[in-house]
């Protein structure tokens, strides 16, 4: 199962677009219950044309 452990966190400065397939499943403590999987790069996108993620989980499910 998941850990609850605080892990560190390194920001960095995103380069590449990549595509990834995720299940927006989320459990009642707000853990997803699926893996994200990698689909490929898309270097047909920049950066710039990706809209950013604000929020926590509940951002991701609407």
């Amino acid at each position: 199962m998941g850990a609850r452990d605080v892990l560190d966190t390194t920001l960095v400065q995103p380069g590449l677009v990549a595509e990834i397939s995720a299940d927006t499943s989320v459990d009642r403590g707000g853990v997803y219950r699926h893996p994200i999987r990698y689909v490929r790069l898309r270097l047909d996108a920049a950066v710039e044309d990706v809209p950013r993620l604000v929020g926590g989980p509940a951002a991701a499910t609407g």
